[in-house]
């Protein structure tokens, strides 16, 4: 067993790999559009009550749970793929390694974005239209809408959709992006199948789910430059935050004005490096300590040099300040 190459994914690269982030091409945005448009047809068939909600209805009295009641055990532990906690802490601590390992706070910040974008959709959706779930329907054939409820669509199911899909949009090599789609897949599937065998949610809410959780990940692209923002700032405060430490630790007090190299900067050396060429003059950010006085930030505190002051033109000095050896004038005053 090769144990070098298992420590060797343990370290950090030495530069940050190329990971250039996806586009809304014009694949994903038909995509976006027709499950959006899904995602509307389903709203609007349970409104309605059409065959859909008679669907609900026809396998909620059909209970599954009662008719394979073997493969209770295991789904009840199954289903918590789908919960947002525990996937939330298992995907975020992969992609906390992958940040590390890789420089880069791009898998973090989208993932935040993507559980941000959840929660605010879907739980709009369940608060809005208020459904109640199959365990608390009142009556039979009706779509219970607009009550009580906080089912629909099924947060377990669009969960489950994008803290496993997010791992297939963030994979570097396309074997890695389709061998991860299909995990997601089937996890998003069986977490959706589980929650209507327990009787915990409709068809009706599981296919909202589903679309709910693929719209988000095909919508993540227009998050990507806001992500790329944050973690410039993010970087380049961090690098002076070190670089201002180790002044410190080396008994040296970082002086007002003092230049530390920006993320951009360091960047294009450490690529014009890998390519072989000489690096480029530095671009540096300069923080200085006139801002703090109320000077503009961007200009620098100008220091007068030390020296003797200088008497006003035509002052006199007193008779005790004149020097005793001067010189008696030669000649007759005249």
């Amino acid at each position: 067993m090769r144990t070098d190459r298992i420590f060797a994914r343990l370290e950090q690269e030495p530069t940050r790999p190329p990971d250039p982030a996806p586009g809304m091409s014009v694949t994903r945005k038909s995509l976006f559009a027709v499950t959006l448009a899904f995602y509307a047809a389903v709203v609007a068939a349970v409104v309605q009550t059409t065959y859909l909600v008679r669907l609900d209805w026809q396998l909620m009295l059909f209970r599954p749970y009662k008719q394979w009641p073997e493969l209770h055990p295991f789904l009840d532990y199954f289903v918590v793929l789908g919960q947002r906690g525990p996937t939330a802490v298992l995907v975020a601590a992969w992609l906390g390694w992958r940040s590390w390992r890789q420089r880069t706070l791009r898998p973090l910040l989208m993932l935040g974005a993507a559980l941000l974008l959840l929660n605010v959709t879907v739980g709009a959706a369940k608060l809005g239209m208020a459904r109640e779930g199959p365990h608390y329907a009142t009556t039979i054939g009706s779509n219970e809408m607009w009550l009580t409820g906080d089912i629909f669509p099924s947060g377990h199911t669009a969960n489950a959709v994008v803290t496993w899909g997010i791992l297939a949009y963030l994979a570097s090599t396309e074997v890695a992006r389709r061998r991860l789609s299909v995990v997601a897949a089937v996890f998003a599937l069986g977490v959706g199948a589980t929650t209507v065998y327990l009787g915990t949610h409709w068809v009706s809410d599981v296919l909202l789910g589903w679309a709910a959780g693929l719209l988000i990940l095909l919508a993540l692209p227009w998050c990507e430059p806001l992500a790329a923002r944050v973690e410039e700032h993010a970087l380049a405060y961090w690098r002076r935050l070190r670089a201002a430490g180790r002044l410190v630790v080396a008994g040296v007090v970082p002086a007002a004005g003092t230049a530390f190299p920006s993320a951009a900067a360091e960047r294009r050396t450490a690529g014009a490096r890998s390519a072989g060429k000489p690096p480029g003059p530095p671009v540096r950010h300069v923080r200085t300590a006139y801002a703090a006085h109320g000077g503009p930030p961007g200009r620098p505190h100008a220091v007068r040099p030390e020296r003797a002051p200088v008497a006003p033109t035509g002052g006199r000095r007193q008779a005790a300040e004149r020097p005793a050896n001067r010189a008696a004038p030669l000649g007759p005053r005249g």
